[in-house]
């Protein structure tokens, strides 16, 4: 029996599934988005909302906690990798940081980049000042783990995606019938001329009285005295 076991346990220990929990929420907030299994994706949402939270009290003892509940480590280590495709660094969800951000020794190893709290508290929590909670969103993908063939599903902020439920955009329906109503009104336009045409024609043209003949006068007659 699982008496007084809350939450889902992953087969995990909980130490296991403590680690498991900061680091998928470091990436979400380094990346704007993660890819996981829903599972995860749904241990991972509650605990990343309750940070965001947290971190819009800007005060040392709040940072003190993030630090108490996430690692604080180095992030956008990859922005001056020159693997990764230069599409991937411009289409980044936050701005990359310039290159006098970042440093490394000698051997390559990084020394000096943003830190996790930091962004959390300058970066992440200044998007939802004005919003309560719903700061993220899950989206089943049409993806398969290799091995298990698992669901995947992209576990991703709001307020840059596109889409109506978020973005506060019009859905397909909506906007068919305004591209509907729209044809109809133009078309309505185009005919209106044409009718008020063949209306004018159409109309009986004003029939022009005679004018009244004086009355001739009466001619005499040679027996008419």
């Amino acid at each position: 029996m699982r008496h007084r076991i809350y939450g889902k346990q992953l087969n995990r220990t909980s130490a296991h599934r403590t680690a498991m929990m900061r680091n998928l929420a470091a990436g979400l907030f380094e990346h704007g988005q993660i890819e996981t299994t829903m599972p995860k994706a749904k241990l991972a949402q509650g605990y990343a909302e309750k940070l965001i939270t947290l971190a819009k009290t800007k005060s040392l003892h709040t940072r003190r906690q993030l630090e108490r509940k996430i690692n604080d480590r180095n992030l956008f280590a990859w922005s001056d990798d020159p693997q990764v495709p230069d599409e991937r660094k411009s289409d980044a969800f936050f701005e990359v940081p310039e290159a006098s951000d970042i440093k490394r020794n000698r051997y390559g190893d990084l020394q000096k980049s943003p830190r996790l709290v930091e962004h959390l508290m300058t970066k992440v929590a200044p998007m939802f000042e004005n919003r309560d909670g719903g700061y993220t969103r899950i989206v089943k993908l049409d993806k398969h783990r290799l091995g298990d063939g698992t669901d995947l599903v992209l576990l991703q902020l709001v307020g840059q995606e596109d889409g109506p439920q978020v973005g506060g955009g019009t859905s397909s329906r909506r906007s068919q019938a305004d591209k509907r109503t729209a044809f109809a009104a133009k078309l309505a336009e185009s005919f209106a001329p044409a009718a008020t045409a063949v209306a004018e024609e159409e109309a009986p043209a004003e029939v022009e009285e005679p004018a009244a003949e004086a009355p001739e006068a009466e001619e005499k007659t040679d027996g008419d005295s």
